[in-house]
């Protein structure tokens, strides 16, 4: 499973199919998961707050390679905040098809008064339905027993508590203490340029939700 969607998995309810974060925080969120998988199959890297293609190699997956593609197109634009403003618009529904063309998510349109919005539910698949709803309780294992991570798995952890996704995870404040404790660890642990990643969604997602409440 690749790290967007492990995040789309955590930060959307398996049972309701909706995100248990503000959408722009969702967005900014997913954004960083497609820049984390460019990232860790070393297409681009990301220094002194741009992002920088360093392999222009297509990456297997379709969704992801549209991402370096665009990239590419747009070469002189390399702020990283901006990226991750710009594909968090609509970051939610790329990484949502593709786990509905993957059959791992059910897409369905809902009809409203003034727009269509499309929600992303539970297979019908039991073993793909179990696996949405075992992401979360696994990475939550992970941290409790402080088990050897992939880099993928600290990524991912950085962009859960960079995001605000934390609670929602490690949901026990008695039990999974120790985890919470653990991630600051895990953070520091990462590359320099996936650490820069990480604080970068922090901040641009601790903005958008500052703004919304204004």
């Amino acid at each position: 499973m690749l790290l967007a969607d492990q995040l789309f998995f955590l930060a959307y309810s398996d049972r309701t199919g909706r995100s248990r974060l503000h959408p722009r925080a969702t967005g900014l969120g997913l954004a960083a998961g497609l820049l984390a998988e460019l990232m860790l199959a070393r297409r681009i890297a990301v220094f002194d707050g741009g992002v920088h293609v360093v392999s222009r190699e297509p990456p297997g997956d379709a969704l992801t390679h549209d991402v370096l593609d665009l990239l590419l197109t747009q070469g002189r634009h390399r702020d990283l905040r901006t990226w991750l403003a710009f594909l968090g618009q609509d970051a939610a529904d790329r990484v949502g098809g593709r786990l509905a063309r993957a059959d791992a998510l059910t897409e369905v349109r809902r009809r409203g008064l003034r727009r269509t919005q499309t929600v992303y539910l539970p297979s019908s698949d039991e073993r793909r339905r179990n696996a949405a709803a075992w992401e979360p309780v696994r990475l939550a294992e992970v941290l409790l027993h402080r088990r050897a991570m992939t880099e993928s798995d600290a990524v991912l952890t950085g962009l859960m508590a960079a995001t605000g996704l934390t609670r929602h995870v490690l949901w026990d404040p008695e039990r999974h203490r120790p985890a919470v404790a653990w991630i600051a660890t895990v953070v520091d642990s990462l590359p320099d340029d996936l650490h820069e990643l990480v604080t970068a969604t922090e901040a641009a997602v601790g903005a958008a939700v500052a703004a919304g409440r204004r």
